[in-house]
This record gives C-alpha cells, structure tokens and sequence, in this order.
C-alpha cells in the first residue's frame, strides 16, 4: 500500500485506477458498438471485463483503506 507522507493511502493511486478503468470502459464501449463480434473480439470483451472488475475491487480496497484512515 502506497502512502502519502500523512499516512493516508495514496490518493495519486487511486486517480491512477480510475483512469485505468475508464480506458477499460471506453475500450469496452467502442468494442460493444459493433453489431457482431468475432471470436477474438469475444475474448476481448471477456478481458475488457476482467480487468475492469479488478480494478474496480482495488479501487474499493483502496478507497476503504482511506475512509478507515479519515476515520482514525
């Protein structure tokens, strides 16, 4: 866990997630667009998912490792 010179998680950290999970989504966005997908693009959008829920669940760990610092 990275942590700011105050002792609370790394709030950069956190942004940096955030940007990784919204170019998840865009790129998740753009491959739904289409009106069929092939084989590799199926794969693609399991990937896409993948990681965008990986994400996701550091950014809860993340963002509840803040909240028990605020709270201390």
């Amino acid at each position: 866990m990275d942590l700011e010179a105050n002792g609370q998680p790394d709030s950069e950290e956190i942004r940096r997630l955030e940007d990784e999970h919204r170019h998840y989504s865009e790129k998740l966005e753009a491959l739904l667009q289409k009106p069929w997908l092939s084989e590799d693009e199926q794969l693609e959008e399991v990937r896409l998912k993948k990681l965008k829920l990986h994400i996701k669940d550091q950014l809860a760990m993340r963002r509840s490792q803040t909240r028990a610092f605020s709270a201390a």
